[in-house]
């Protein structure tokens, strides 16, 4: 979840103004994009599940499995730990981290790897740890990205490029929650100097993939500051959504000019539609987030894309659209000049 304190959720909400709650988005999106009506959203289907608790997870094929990675934190503070569940019997195969959370899971052919982030209540998180096993009973694990001075790391994403591996990790910062790059070609030493950032708007709890030729970048957001203001919402209630960015060379990216974001919440869900993830099984795409109040409740759902996840990705990023762009170096949006 975005939020791990009631604290935390009281300080966030502080930059709300109750104007932008109570009225959604009252710009025209055609005002933000260069004077062209943004197009409708591909479908994504919300199927009728959902998990107890709402756990930062990946779903993955392993071999022959398709598993669940997921973090467990109970809600409100106690017991943190990691844990994958076997998602065509329900069974738990394995349970190990202790103290762990803010999990994200990587196939790397017959290895499988969880990242996750040391947790405690007093501490809150510190450093990132790789967990590796080819068996699910072995997990061998290292430190592999140290906190640095007093900025706290949270949720990560691990992907392949074309150049080794690609990390994003969120922190906390001076403009809310913030997301960094790293690159490594081993999985366990990690670059973080490319001086890549995405800060000025909430950027947590990013999920990065690489889908030639492009690179993209889901991330969860508040709903009330600009470019994001800009979408449409189905409710009223909606505070915090997933939004979708895409870039070929990771310093100039195009955020999705769709009607409304990604992910924002349904009838029957929460205030936020967050924390997604997705993978492609037999053909079609899935996108696994979170939904609740941020404070007493959440749930894992997940969302289907009749297609693959290259053709969902491509999907939300329709052809001669204007688009807001993010420039990762100068951490600045610029708009489309209208017509």
């Amino acid at each position: 979840m975005i939020f791990s304190s009631s604290r935390l959720h009281a300080v966030s909400i502080c930059v709300v103004t109750l104007a932008t709650l109570l009225c959604g988005t009252c710009l025209l999106a055609a005002e933000k994009i260069g004077g062209t009506l943004r197009p409708n959203n591909p479908k994504l289907v919300k199927l009728p599940v959902a998990w107890p608790n709402g756990d930062e997870a990946t779903m993955v094929v392993f071999g022959d499995r398709l598993l669940m990675l997921s973090s467990y934190r109970k809600i409100g503070g106690g017991e943190m730990y990691l844990r994958v569940h076997d998602l065509v019997t329900s069974n738990e195969v394995s349970r190990f981290g202790q103290d762990f959370s803010f999990a994200c899971g990587f196939v790397n052919g017959k290895e499988l790897n969880m990242f996750a982030t040391r947790t405690s209540e007093k501490e809150w998180t510190k450093d990132v740890h790789r967990f590796r096993t080819t068996d699910l009973k072995t997990w061998k694990k290292e430190r592999v990205l140290p906190r640095i001075g007093k900025k706290h790391i949270l949720n990560t994403s691990v992907c392949k490029a074309p150049k080794g591996y690609l990390m994003a990790y969120e922190s906390d910062g001076p403009t809310g929650w913030e997301t960094w790059l790293a690159r490594s070609t081993d999985l366990s030493k990690w670059d973080r100097s490319n001086g890549l950032r995405f800060v000025g708007v909430v950027f947590a709890n990013p999920t990065i993939r690489h889908v030639p030729p492009y690179h993209y970048l889901m991330f969860g957001t508040h709903r009330t500051a600009s470019p994001i203001t800009d979408y449409e919402y189905h409710l009223a209630s909606t505070r915090y959504v997933t939004c979708l960015m895409r870039s070929k060379d990771l310093i100039t990216w195009e955020l999705s000019p769709t009607k409304y974001p990604m992910l924002d919440a349904a009838v029957g869900e929460g205030i936020n539609n967050t924390d997604a993830d997705l993978f492609e099984y037999q053909g079609h795409a899935y996108i696994y987030y979170i939904t609740g109040d941020q404070k007493t409740w959440g749930a894992g759902r997940l969302a289907m894309y009749a297609g693959t996840m290259k053709e969902c990705l491509e999907a939300h990023f329709p052809a001669n659209v204007p688009m807001v762009r993010y420039d990762a170096r100068k951490a600045k949006f610029t708009y489309p000049k209208k017509k």
